[in-house]
């Protein structure tokens, strides 16, 4: 099992990364991508709700692909009076890391402390750093990453908040667009969506939540699209609802790239497991 160094090899959030640890991590990636990735013989105990659709089937299926078993119970499992110090100790008695998905990031810091085993965040209600992991690799296999201008339309949450964190990680050029009562802290923000798309070079949304009549205005269409530079990307974090947050000829656009981005996640969800394996 491995345990030693378990600490230095979560994946909480993507703050502490640098651009060189992201050039090596894209480099691990390609290697999946080519199908010669680094394999084990192991189990990881995976926590996802029966929701989880993407993410749970690149994890799943990209762990067997390297050796590694996945053990998948519902998250609610974690959320028990066992303190999960304990929970961990003893699933690293037969898994070599776990991947979780759950609303509090604090039970996800409760199992990394006392480092038993490396801990995976498959999404959490405050960040996604597998999500814009994958969709960074994407982009990075036709462009410079830190080269672009990222325009996020959609209110704070999950998703906006972890691409803020990537940002400013890497150093990336981002705004949000909405109304201002859903800026997340810190930010940059153009409240004008048609000025914003007008010089993206990747579009980015999320789902509305409870904020559906207020971004009402911010549905990103092909009109809008077609008034950004030539190349652009237009990259909805799904699940995506035609006519909610984008219009259904939007999904059309020659700037869509939502499948052939998600195809990757099988092989990032692969070396974000090596990477907290490998020594």
């Amino acid at each position: 099992m491995s345990t030693t160094n378990a600490a230095g090899q979560h994946l909480l959030t993507l703050q502490g990364w640098d651009t060189v640890e992201l050039s090596a991590f894209f480099e691990l990636v390609d290697r999946y991508d080519a199908g010669t990735g680094p394999s084990f013989d192991g189990a990881v105990a995976m926590f996802f709700p029966p929701s989880s659709l993407r993410t749970r089937f690149s994890f799943e299926r990209g762990a067997a692909e390297i050796g590694l078993q996945p053990v998948t119970l519902p998250p609610e499992t974690l959320d028990k009076d066992e303190d999960l110090a304990d929970v961990a100790g003893y699933l690293a008695q037969w898994a070599d890391l776990i991947v979780v998905r759950h609303p509090e990031i604090e039970v996800l810091e409760q199992l990394a402390a006392p480092g038993f085993l490396p801990v995976i965040n498959a999404m959490t209600s405050v960040n996604h750093p597998c999500e814009v992991l994958s969709d960074l690799y994407a982009l990075s296999r036709d462009v410079d990453v830190t080269q672009l201008r990222y325009v996020f339309v959609g209110a704070d949450g999950n998703i906006a908040r972890a691409w803020w964190e990537a940002a400013q990680t890497f150093g990336l050029d981002i705004r949000q667009s909405c109304p201002s009562e859903l800026r997340v802290v810190g930010m940059p923000w153009e409240e004008d969506l048609r000025h914003a798309i007008a010089t993206a070079d990747l579009v980015l949304t999320d789902a509305p939540g409870p904020h559906a009549e207020l971004l009402d205005p911010y549905l990103v269409t092909s009109e809008l699209l077609d008034l950004a530079p030539r190349g652009v990307r237009f990259a909805p974090c799904p699940p995506f609802v035609r006519g909610r947050e984008v219009s259904a000829d939007a999904i059309e656009h020659r700037s869509f790239v939502g499948y052939e981005f998600k195809r990757l996640l099988k092989p990032v969800q692969q070396a974000v497991m090596a990477r907290s394996l490998l020594p």
